[in-house]
């Protein structure tokens, strides 16, 4: 079987595929800092109207998209640098701007004909913006109280130049229109953006004092007074000889051997005392 190709056909696609790459190749990132601001602008808007113009399921619009996103890396670190030193490690906020870039490559109106950077610029800060806000903080606090503590932050300022003085707690309130408590919340969720370490020094004590040695620890003895104090009555109840079993027992160590010996009685006797105690005792604390 023949088959016949169109010349025409043929001719056309090769003069778009070397059309695309030579748009291509223009676009492409120096490496050497001699392209411009408006050189980038200008090769990534033939790129934005070519990407447009792309069938949905063009191999080219790869190809196009990649470059683009290319182009605009050196703006997305740009971007990153400016939110540096706020406790975030530069290389993650570099990924995160160019998410936003990814983001806003995809999702850029070339028919409404605004620049390209005014639509990225807006969408890789908030994209920065947003993961300061979610995976930022140390201890994770619900968005209500980040978003108020901003509001916060940005009332305190204004305020303190209309009054001429720090404002207090119920003249932030009465600004943002929340109550007093609601206020000292977000005041309080600030201390969460960044938890202190328990082997940081403390100030005013020794030098190697840390946070972790003014730290309590549980008190065995504390945890023990709630029975003591039920357990008292319940021993007075008991018989003499039993109180003075239980004292010699399990105040002064003594064995059952010991005991008995030194209450004239045998052993086993001493035994049947002992358990007799114990039950009465163990009885009177689960059912009162």
């Amino acid at each position: 079987m023949t088959v016949t190709v169109d010349r025409r056909t043929r001719t056309s696609r090769s003069a778009d595929s070397d059309e695309l790459q030579a748009e291509l190749d223009a676009a492409r990132p120096a490496t050497s800092g001699g392209r411009t601001g408006k050189d980038t602008d200008a090769a990534a808007k033939v790129l934005l109207v070519r990407l447009a113009d792309l069938p949905a399921d063009s191999p080219d619009r790869v190809r196009v998209r990649d470059r683009l996103i290319e182009l605009y890396v050196p703006l997305a670190e740009y971007l990153a640098r400016r939110f540096r030193n706020r406790g975030e490690q530069l290389d993650d906020l570099i990924q995160v701007a160019n998410l936003g870039l990814i983001k806003s490559v995809d999702g850029y109106d070339a028919t409404r004909g605004a620049a390209f950077t005014s639509y990225a610029i807006p969408m890789i800060v908030g994209e920065l913006k947003r993961h300061f806000r979610d995976k930022g903080w140390d201890v994770r606090v619900p968005r209500r109280l980040q978003e108020l503590r901003l509001e916060i932050t940005k009332a305190s300022g204004n305020l303190a130049q209309q009054l001429g003085r720090s404002p207090t707690v119920a003249d932030i309130a009465a600004h943002l229109g929340v109550s007093e408590e609601d206020v000292i919340e977000g005041l309080d969720s600030g201390h969460a953006y960044r938890a202190l370490s328990l082997q940081a020094p403390v100030a005013g004590e020794e030098p190697t004092t840390e946070l972790v040695d003014l730290i309590g620890d549980i008190d065995p003895d504390l945890e023990n007074v709630e029975d003591r104090e039920a357990l008292r009555p319940l021993v007075a109840r008991l018989p003499q000889r039993e109180q003075r079993i239980i004292a010699m027992r399990f105040f002064g160590n003594m064995t059952q051997s010991q005991i008995a010996s030194q209450l004239g009685i045998s052993q086993m006797h001493v035994s049947r005392l002992l358990s007799h105690a114990l039950g009465v005792l163990r009885d009177g604390l689960l059912n009162g």
